[in-house]
């Protein structure tokens, strides 16, 4: 056994985090794709079978009420908050992560004011974030400029609205200052709109502590919702009675049941919901939660980090020099939960990669991306999937 894999034995017998792998469905594969979709939480399939045949099948219509299918929205985003650093009562669960972009930025914009004709959006983004600030910004008659989160502080002015960012590049890793950069934006008066679909889960947010306006994330990454888990939407407290959303729909009102043809928003985070809830998807996701009832945010990212520093050290051992090139930041507080290496060929590398056993994804044009997910994944899993590709890359 070489000596790295005895580091990974013994690292693995002083991991805290250990105990918490039994409560994952996992195979013998190395899953490094949790930063796309996590795994199933063991407890989630008799959970699920619960709400189809009882809850639905024999309560029926009961269930909105007896089952507290109305407030699983609010619910759930108060199971969120403290992994994310909020407070009860600023996240609601509903709807797509492109949806709730879209509410964030068009009513961060309508609460800048006039005077703000310019929105700003993260030039790095996952690009679905451009697309709805684009949109959001012939709708709103303000112009949109890409700018990276390194030139923001430049870019802010007095025509600045609002300003869209993810706290983690999905393709890199790097993880942006986010507290910095809210700061700075505050400096100029405009709002700040954060994208924590690669963070939430994975480390410490902060969004009260930092004065967040809005932000956005989706379940089924690092919280392990399940495939398409609905997204959430945070709304500052001091914002909500200002949050006027662009999406009024009938479970956003404040009287739902009247059927008003005026509306009149729900007070509080609650104006954030649209639509009638999806159900099955979201008490899937509030069962999938249950795996955080006694992990901290901060355990889990003192392992993702440990994980991230190992995989790196493995890889620059098993590789030829100059094979591949991390182009994950390698100090901690530039880095999320993932590694993103660089390799001509990584396309082909990743199919023969996952043929082994070592799952991860592929990002075009020539990037191996491999998620480290703290709760289900461990030392000897991460040795083993930098030994096989050291061997592929041969």
């Amino acid at each position: 056994m070489s000596e790295l894999a005895l580091l990974a034995e013994k690292l693995d017998a002083e991991d805290a985090l250990a105990p918490v792998k039994g409560r994952f469905v996992l195979d013998d594969v190395v899953y490094l794709d949790g930063n796309s979709l996590g795994a199933l939480p063991a407890h989630v399939p008799d959970r699920v079978a619960d709400v189809v045949r009882r809850q639905w099948g024999e309560l029926r219509i009961r269930s909105w009420e007896e089952s507290g299918w109305w407030t699983a929205p609010e619910r759930i985003g108060d199971r969120i908050a403290p992994l994310v650093g909020a407070a009860p009562g600023q996240i609601v669960v509903g709807d797509s992560t492109s949806v709730n972009v879209f509410k964030a930025v068009v009513a961060a914009v309508r609460m800048a004011g006039e005077g703000r004709t310019e929105i700003l959006v993260d030039a790095t983004t996952f690009p679905t974030d451009g697309y709805i600030a684009e949109s959001a910004a012939r709708l709103t008659g303000r112009t949109l400029r890409a700018v990276t989160p390194a030139e923001v502080p430049a870019a802010l002015g007095g025509r600045t609205a609002a300003v869209l960012l993810n706290h983690v590049d999905y393709r890199t890793g790097r993880l942006h200052d986010l507290p910095a950069l809210t700061a700075a934006i505050h400096a100029s008066g405009a709002l700040a709109v954060w994208d924590l679909c690669h963070s939430a889960g994975a480390l410490p947010v902060g969004l009260d502590e930092h004065g967040v306006d809005l932000a956005i994330g989706c379940t089924y990454k690092f919280l392990n919702g399940g495939p398409g888990a609905p997204a959430y939407l945070y709304v500052r407290a001091e914002h909500q009675p200002r949050f006027d959303s662009p999406l009024p729909g009938w479970n956003s009102h404040s009287a739902p049941f009247d059927m008003s043809p005026s509306y009149a928003p729900a007070p509080g985070a609650l104006r954030g919901r649209v639509g009638t809830p999806d159900i099955l998807s979201m008490l899937a996701l509030e069962a999938a939660l249950e795996v955080w009832d006694d992990v901290s945010v901060t355990a889990a990212r003192a392992k993702s980090l440990a994980l991230t520093d190992f995989f790196l050290r493995c890889v620059r051992a098993y590789t030829e020099p100059g094979r591949v090139e991390s182009v994950t930041p390698e100090r901690h507080e530039e880095r999320g939960s993932q590694v993103a290496l660089r390799c001509a060929d990584a396309g082909e590398v990743m199919k023969r990669l996952i043929s082994r056993g070592v799952v991860g994804d592929f990002r075009y044009p020539d990037v191996l991306r491999f998620g480290f997910t703290p709760l289900y994944l461990g030392f000897a899993e991460t040795e083993r999937a930098a030994r096989i590709l050291g061997e592929e890359l041969t």
